[in-house]
């Protein structure tokens, strides 16, 4: 499986983002003569050589007019309240723009020279930051005003994202935990504490971390770029590594500031489980039938994997049901409540299982009779299909037609 890895021990910045996807294509060249050609007339977009701590990678410079923004502007001490709250207008163009509202942001991003698929991406993140806006502020998101996040190099920062990812095209993104830094920064609104509300909230189900490092190392684009694109959050997952690449920040810390990213395979080796469960058991020889049918239908309604019942033979040869409900591990001990409060059972034996699991993925089949989603499943050497059972069945009531019928055309 194509994979691409982001490490943002040093956090997540637009431009960081941006220069560390850089270096995993080959046809650089391209991807700037396509960004620098999106339709912004005062914008130009160049890429060159950085170190921090002695490491070489990239960083991507955004000019407006000539001029570039750089992330120290944002980063303040609180006795510089003042200096920052009248900063001189670098460029006026810019300072109207920084306050678009989402409507305005959309016509822009609708308007730009990019395909559809970089198109509906980039509205995607910015939805992301509008949603996080209006809830720092208490408004309805048709009432923001984007300032920090409306500009120009924003923009460009985060549809130069989008036209990345489509070059590289990976089919999974695992995002490290993020280091969100610590201390205070300035934006438009004043002095705020790292991490600022926004980026707080799109961060919202997702590993991050405070750190020593005084300053704002993940701004609310970075954070909204990785939660659209991550798959998944963890360390780094075992995977064969064909190209990195080095996104280097502005600022200099004793650490390197850098987001670095991994693209490679990772491959089942067929000799590995990739998923464990819970397997929760009880032994029942004082329940009715159809007190056991609710009892199922219950666990499966709250999340288990499956449940199935086994007819056993217990002491004093009394005739019995097994009953066994699988389950993901982290919702096991719910499970076992449920189990022990709807079954007559004093006790639920739990066992942690490990599984062989293939990839899933759903197409739909166009039929006469109506479309009907196929099951997909890859991985370990094998590749299998199967109709949606309840497609098929609707499709077999609604056409007055039988089960097979609907299902030989299912290919």
């Amino acid at each position: 499986m194509k994979t691409l890895h982001l490490d943002c021990s040093m956090g997540a910045a637009g431009d960081m983002i941006t220069a560390a996807l850089f270096e995993l294509i080959d046809n650089k060249q391209d991807f700037l003569k396509q960004i620098n050609s999106l339709g912004f007339s005062d914008v130009e977009v160049n890429a060159e050589p950085a170190v921090k701590c002695g490491i070489v990678g990239t960083r991507i410079k955004v000019k407006i007019c000539g001029m570039e923004e750089t992330s120290t502007d944002r980063d303040i001490l609180c006795n510089n309240y003042k200096q920052f709250c009248n900063p001189p207008r670098k460029y006026n163009h810019i300072h109207e723009r920084s306050h678009a509202n989402p409507k305005k942001i959309e016509d822009i991003i609708s308007n730009l020279n990019i395909p559809q698929k970089v198109r509906d991406n980039a509205l995607n993140i910015y939805h992301l930051i509008a949603k996080a806006e209006a809830a720092a502020h208490g408004k309805p998101i048709d009432q923001i005003h984007f300032h920090e996040v409306g500009n120009s190099d924003a923009i460009t920062d985060i549809v130069g994202v989008c036209m990345l990812m489509n070059f590289i095209n990976p089919e999974e993104v695992v995002v490290s935990p993020i280091n969100v830094g610590s201390g205070f920064v300035g934006c438009a609104h004043g002095i705020l504490p790292v991490p600022t509300p926004a980026t707080a909230f799109i961060l919202k189900n997702t590993p991050f971390y405070g750190s020593n490092i005084q300053g704002e190392l993940c701004t609310p684009t970075g954070a909204a770029i990785v939660k659209h694109f991550a798959t998944s959050f963890n360390q780094m997952p075992t995977m064969y590594v064909q190209k990195i690449g080095y996104g280097m920040g502005v600022k200099d810390f004793e650490t390197a500031n850098y987001v670095r990213a991994f693209l490679g395979e990772t491959k089942d080796t067929g000799d590995e489980s990739n998923e464990q469960i819970a397997q929760l058991q009880c032994n029942l020889d004082d329940m009715t039938g159809e007190a056991i049918g609710f009892a199922v239908d219950l666990l499966l309604e709250k999340g288990a994997l499956d449940v199935f019942t086994t007819p056993i033979q217990m002491k004093k040869n009394r005739p019995a049901v097994l009953l066994t409900c699988i389950s993901g591990k982290d919702k096991a001990d719910f499970l076992a409540g449920l189990i022990l409060q709807h079954t007559s059972s004093f006790g639920v034996r739990k066992s942690i299982c490990y599984r062989y699991t293939l990839n899933r993925t759903t197409s739909v089949c166009e039929t006469p009779y109506g479309k009907i989603r196929i099951k997909i499943g890859k991985g370990y050497n094998v590749t299998k299909s199967k109709p949606e059972y309840d497609d098929i069945e609707k499709a077999a009531h609604l056409n007055n037609v039988s089960f097979d019928e609907v299902k030989k055309h299912c290919k």
